[in-house]
C-alpha cells in the first residue's frame, strides 16, 4: 500500500517537535505501508504590519528532513486573511505535480484547511480516495467564516474523516457529516520514554527541592491553553502554599505578561520556565512533578495529558475536547475552563490526595504501533470502499 500524506502538522527544522502526533503515527505506519509525507507550508510576506500579532515567521528548509520518515516540504504564497479564500486552491495547484508522480493508493491529511481542502480537490483530479483527518481547533474553532464554509467542504469531498477524539467525532457529525464516514482513533504514547521515573532523582537532577509542590504544564505559553488561569490559580494558592512552585514548558507571547502579573503578587520566584524541552527532557519533568496542569480552552486530543498519566502523574485540566476521554477520577481531576477558582481548587484537592503512580501509568496503555495498526486499517478500508464504487460505476 502506498500511502501519501499532506500535512503542514508535521516537524521543520525550525520546529521540530511539531506535528508530534502525526509523526509518531507515520514513524510506525512506515513498517506496514510506503508512507511519503508532503508537508506545504504558507509563506507569508515578511513586513510585520502584515503579520498576524505574535506570529513568528520561520522559513522552512527544504533540505530538512525528520528521522525515519521520508518528507519533502514546499511553500504557497499567503497572505493573512487577505489570500483565505484562495489558499486551499493555490495549495492544490502546487500541489498536484508531487501527487502525481507518487500516485499513492490513498491520501492521508492531518489539518482540514486549507491542506485539507486542497488533498481532496488533487484527489478527485487523480481519482484517488482520501482520508482527511481533523486535530482540534481546525474543526472546531475555524476562526471566521471562510474557514469555515472551506472546512465544510473538505468534510464533504473527503472520502472519510479522521478525528483524534469521540467528541470531535460527534463535532464533524454536528456539521453533517454521516456517522459511518467519521471514524475516531485516539492518540498514543512513547512507553519507552514516558513511564513512572524516580521523583527525588529526578528533581536533584533538575534542581527542584526534595519537599516543593511542583505543578508541570508543557505547551505554548498564551491564553488560549489557560495560562492567565495558571497564573492566577498559583497567587491564589502561594499563601497557602509555601513550596508551591510552577514549571512551563515551552514558548509563548504571553510569558513576558504572567512574569509581570507574577512580580506584582510577589511570588515571580515560583515560576520556572525551561523553555522548549525534547521528549525526553519533558519526562524528567513529569518524573520531577506532584500533579501535571493542562488549563486550555480548547483541545482535541492533548499527547501531553498521555504522557502524564504514562508517568503515573495525576492531571488536573479543562473538561474540553477530548479531555474527558482520557482523565477520570482515578487520575485526576476536571474543572471547567477559564474559570481560575475552580483551577486553584482542583489543585489544591490533586496535591492534598495520595497518588499510586504505577497504576496511573496503566490508566490509558496506548502505544504508538496500535495507532498506526489503527490508520493502517483505515486506509486498507478506504481503499477497498473506493475501488468497489468505481468498479460499480
Amino acid at each position: 500500500m502506498k500511502i501519501a500524506v499532506v500535512t503542514p502538522y508535521f516537524p521543520t527544522a525550525a520546529e521540530p517537535n511539531r506535528g508530534h502526533s502525526a509523526y509518531q503515527t507515520l514513524r510506525f505506519l512506515k513498517n506496514q505501508a510506503d508512507v511519503e509525507v508532503i508537508c506545504p507550508l504558507a509563506s507569508y510576506p515578511r513586513a510585520k504590519f502584515l503579520l498576524p500579532r505574535g506570529f513568528r515567521y520561520h522559513r522552512p528548509d527544504p533540505n530538512y528532513r525528520p528521522p525515519d520518515v521520508k518528507a519533502t516540504y514546499f511553500e504557497y504564497p499567503a497572505v493573512p486573511l487577505l489570500s483565505r479564500p484562495l489558499n486551499g486552491l493555490v495549495c492544490a495547484h502546487l500541489l498536484k505535480p508531487y501527487l502525481t508522480a507518487i500516485r499513492p493508493d490513498v491520501i492521508l491529511n492531518y489539518w482540514l484547511y486549507p491542506e485539507g481542502f486542497s488533498a481532496t480537490r488533487v484527489a478527485r483530479q487523480l481519482g484517488i480516495p482520501t482520508i482527511v483527518g481533523a486535530i482540534g481547533s481546525d474543526l472546531r474553532l475555524p476562526g471566521d467564516a471562510i474557514t469555515f464554509r472551506m472546512t465544510g467542504r473538505t468534510l464533504e469531498n473527503a472520502d472519510a474523516i479522521l478525528t483524534v477524539s469521540e467528541e470531535l467525532r460527534q463535532c464533524a457529525i454536528r456539521r453533517g457529516v454521516p456517522p459511518g464516514k467519521v471514524t475516531t482513533i485516539l492518540n498514543g504514547c512513547d512507553f519507552s520514554i514516558f513511564h513512572p521515573g524516580d521523583r527525588a532523582a529526578a528533581r536533584c537532577k533538575l534542581g527542584i527541592a526534595p519537599d516543593a509542590e511542583l505543578v508541570v504544564y508543557v505547551g505554548r505559553i498564551s491564553q488560549l491553553k489557560g495560562s492567565a488561569e495558571l497564573t492566577g490559580a498559583t497567587i491564589a494558592l502561594s499563601a497557602g502554599h509555601t513550596r508551591l512552585q510552577v514549571a512551563m514548558i515551552g514558548e509563548g507571547a504571553y510569558k513576558s505578561e504572567l512574569e509581570a502579573r507574577a512580580a506584582a503578587a510577589g511570588i515571580r520566584d515560583r515560576f520556572l520556565f525551561p523553555g522548549l524541552l525534547s521528549s525526553v527532557q519533558i519526562a524528567e519533568w513529569m518524573a520531577a512533578a506532584d500533579v501535571f496542569c493542562l488549563p486550555s480552552y480548547s483541545e482535541g486530543c492533548p499527547n501531553v495529558v498521555v504522557e502524564a498519566i504514562a508517568c503515573g502523574r495525576p492531571v488536573v485540566a479543562t473538561n474540553v475536547g477530548g479531555i474527558p476521554e482520557l482523565v477520570d477520577e482515578s487520575c485526576g481531576t476536571l474543572v471547567p475552563p477559564r474559570d481560575t477558582r475552580s483551577l486553584a481548587e482542583g489543585l489544591e484537592r490533586v496535591l492534598a490526595a495520595s497518588w499510586d503512580a504505577a497504576r496511573i501509568s496503566t490508566h490509558l496503555g496506548r502505544g504508538w504501533d496500535t495507532v498506526a495498526e489503527d490508520t493502517y486499517q483505515l486506509c486498507a478500508r478506504v481503499i477497498r470502499e473506493y475501488r468497489k464504487k468505481r468498479a460499480a460505476a
